[in-house]
């Protein structure tokens, strides 16, 4: 039986969260003002990511072990270039983007479409922009540091050249200032400084095919190892991001290093069923494609394309496809080596 409190009708309800309800944050960074990156939305799904911003909306607070977040940006956008000392994976769930690496973002570039998946190494400048014709929608996963944050953003040296004329200050404690808003650095807080050509050095420099190799593309799916669930007719579950996992059967995705969560593909065809089971990691889905009816102990609802619902731990649960188009989903699992599911 499930072990966590908060295990409900609504406490389940309160774990689904519609793509047409998501509350965006439209200054979350440093360069919220900057010409170009200035119509983002940044959104934080589950945990607070690396936002800056303290009125960032939190759509689900409950710690996993890791965070999960997204990005819409409407053609011509970019997010400005970057660093995390934790893991930061993007799948493309709408539009194409082009991801360049290095402080400048001169080292290389990679367009990504629909379906692909990157797992940008840490401590490397990264920034991405929305190449596609109509707006775009990134889902992102971030590792956590062992107290459970996901740090901050170390951004490159002309970020902060660029916020600066526009007001905006990021103090080291990674709080943003709003100066033309009103607000004022408080009494003994400094402002951070931008990184010297010494300190850029020592991040790394990556070439393209470097990168490539960080990347799984949607047409390369169908080659990736294959476990978990796979064993149910009608249902493939494809490792994409994480080491190799005896305990589910599955060999290392493509990006096969530990991440401190698992992030796997799971496609559906029409009517394919799970038994009722249960794990005891949490579990995340987001639906790219498709739809999904999920049936817990406590509630019966149905997901649509861009909705996400994270399962407690414990809670038995059923996932079934009653469309005529395949499901196809992204599911995240807590841990380096998550348990298998527990039939019940």
């Amino acid at each position: 039986m499930a072990n966590n409190l908060n295990t409900t009708a609504s406490g389940i309800k309160n774990r689904i969260i519609r793509f047409d309800d998501l509350v965006p944050c439209k200054t979350a960074f440093i360069d919220a003002k900057t010409p170009g990156s200035d119509k983002k939305g940044n959104f934080c799904l589950i945990g607070g990511g690396v936002a800056e911003n303290p009125d960032q909306h939190v759509h689900i607070k409950i710690p996993h072990g890791f965070d999960i977040g997204a990005a819409r940006q409407p053609k011509g956008c970019k997010n400005s270039h970057h660093s995390h000392d934790t893991e930061e994976v993007f799948f493309v769930h709408k539009g194409s983007w082009k991801f360049t690496w290095g402080h400048d973002g001169g080292d290389g570039e990679a367009v990504l479409g629909e379906g692909d998946t990157i797992s940008i190494p840490t401590h490397t400048f990264r920034g991405f922009e929305n190449v596609g014709p109509d707006d775009g929608f990134l889902f992102a996963t971030l590792g956590l540091y062992p107290d459970g944050t996901a740090g901050h953003v170390t951004w490159a040296p002309y970020v902060f050249e660029e916020a600066k004329s526009y007001g905006l200050v990021l103090l080291e404690d990674g709080r943003l200032i709003d100066t033309t808003g009103g607000e004022i650095v408080p009494e003994g807080a400094k402002e951070i400084s931008p990184m010297s050509s010494g300190e850029l050095q020592e991040y790394q420099v990556l070439s393209v095919d470097d990168m490539m190799n960080c990347v799984l593309q949607d047409k390369d799916l169908s080659s990736a190892p294959t476990g978990g669930l796979t064993s149910i007719e009608g249902i493939h579950e494809y490792a994409v991001v994480g080491a190799a996992n005896d305990k589910e059967r599955i060999a290392a995705g493509k990006m096969g290093w530990s991440h401190s969560f698992q992030q796997r593909r799971l496609r559906m065809d029409a009517g394919a069923k799970t038994p009722e089971h249960s794990r005891a990691e949490e579990e995340v889905l987001f639906v790219h494609r498709g739809s999904l009816q999920v049936t817990t102990p406590q509630h019966s609802f149905t997901l649509n394309q861009g909705d996400l619902f994270t399962v407690p731990v414990g809670v038995e649960r059923v996932f079934e496809n009653v469309s005529d188009a395949v499901a196809d989903l992204i599911v995240v699992r807590g841990g380096s080596a998550p348990e298998a599911a527990t039939i019940c």
